[in-house]
């Protein structure tokens, strides 16, 4: 009735955890948690996977004793442990860029030849196994794309965001209305990024 959006959720694990947050929340289905209390580095994915929380606080990125010694290295590194753990980034696959789907499928043949990957084409590519898509035509990329899955591609574009790299939203692929792929306006040696909702 108040146009209350986001709520604290505290103490979180001490009250029950994320199964009250889950039986607790069902019915406010336009509010969103940010559950803080018992919140650490083995539980914040569990929490952050739950569509209506918002946001986790830990103290144990910034605890009283680093505070008042003034640790503030070892601060930033535990929080950037915990913004890693949070996106999981991991490597994907490799796209490599060819010219023509004869040249894709000569390659493709030839990672499978080589190695006994399995092929699976598609209508755009070909995969030698999950680690190499090879691109029928030229696309994003000089020499193709590195794909990196992540566990939140919102929060993974926020923190990119933070760091000055924007996405290219004409790249964007959906499923159900969901974002499950984009490109980022960045590359490493002739290679596209590609985010992937894991």
């Amino acid at each position: 009735e108040r146009g209350i959006e986001v709520v604290k959720f505290f103490p979180a694990e001490a009250s029950g955890g994320l199964p009250l947050l889950k039986s607790m929340s069902a019915p406010y289905t336009g509010i969103k948690f940010i559950p803080t209390g018992g919140i650490n580095q083995n539980n914040l994915c569990s929490y952050l996977s739950y569509n209506k929380v918002h946001a986790c606080g830990g103290s144990w990125m910034v605890k009283a004793d680093l505070i008042s010694s003034g640790n503030f290295t070892e601060i930033t590194r535990l929080t950037r442990e915990a913004i890693s753990t949070m996106l999981g980034f991991e490597f994907l696959h490799l796209g490599i860029n060819e010219e023509t789907k004869d040249k894709a499928l000569n390659s493709a043949n030839l990672l499978s030849h080589l190695f006994n990957f399995p092929l699976k084409e598609r209508t755009n590519s070909i995969f030698a196994s999950s680690a190499f898509e090879i691109i029928k035509n030229k696309y994003l990329g000089k020499h193709g794309h590195i794909a990196i899955a992540t566990s939140d591609i919102h929060r993974a574009i926020a923190y990119l965001k933070r760091k000055d790299i924007s996405v290219l939203p004409e790249t964007a692929k959906e499923k159900d209305g969901k974002l499950k792929a984009i490109y980022i306006d960045q590359e490493v040696s002739g290679f596209a990024i590609h985010l992937l909702q894991k």
